[in-house]
């Protein structure tokens, strides 16, 4: 069954010389890797972390890796590939998503929900230095597990009052919380201890390091 899907990018396995075992979340599939065939028409450059695709799924009810051909850019993401910043922002996002969604997952309004952040992060002009903080607290909310002022405490520590405050704030109040990059860090290492208790699995995000770097 040939099925024409929304995809977003959250990272692909080299397979072989000439293709890739891509993985990615679907409205119609949730979480789910495909192997594809890398070529003229479908070439790396659209494996971007976050991309927006549209695709066409080969459904194989006698394998877990479905194939997937006919990729289209359906989002450029122009305001994300131009700037070093969210670039950056992105492939944290992806790397997270990647790590924290099983394959095989998918809950009701989650793929509209990651695409409405990336289209947002892609849209914003300034102030989101703070973006990828308030990500990872709207993330639990959608996996499941909102996180209120007293379950997070234990993991925030000295930032309390700081997470405290996004919790507490609408989205354009969040951007403009002010911290220091190393207070940005610690809150980001903490939330991301968070997901890792709730999800019962080992968060090791690499990209991590990069927003370290751009935010000391």
């Amino acid at each position: 069954m040939k099925t024409p899907t929304q995809l977003i990018v959250l990272a692909y396995t080299k397979f072989g010389e000439s293709s890739v075992v891509l993985h990615t979340l679907s409205r119609e599939f949730g979480r789910r890797s495909f192997l594809v065939k890398i070529g003229k028409r479908t070439t790396m450059s659209l494996f971007l972390p976050l991309n927006i695709l549209e695709a066409t799924v080969v459904e194989n009810p006698k394998s877990t890796l479905w194939k997937a051909y006919s990729f289209s850019s359906t989002n450029p993401l122009i305001g994300i590939r131009n700037n070093m910043r969210k670039n950056s922002i992105t492939m944290f996002m992806s790397e997270v998503l990647y790590r924290t969604v099983k394959d095989g997952e998918k809950e009701e309004g989650f793929f509209d929900w990651c695409l409405s952040q990336i289209l947002l992060l892609d849209a914003l002009e300034g102030n989101y230095s703070n973006f990828h903080i308030n990500f990872l607290l709207e993330l639990s909310g959608a996996l499941g597990f909102s996180p209120t002022v007293e379950g997070i405490a234990p993991f925030v520590r000295d930032d309390f009052a700081k997470v405290k405050e996004f919790l507490q704030s609408d989205f354009p109040s969040a951007m403009l919380i002010p911290l220091t990059g190393e207070e940005r860090n610690a809150i980001c290492e903490e939330v991301l201890s968070y997901l890792e208790y709730h999800t019962e699995s080992r968060i090791n995000v690499r990209s991590l390091s990069v927003l370290k770097e751009l935010y000391r």
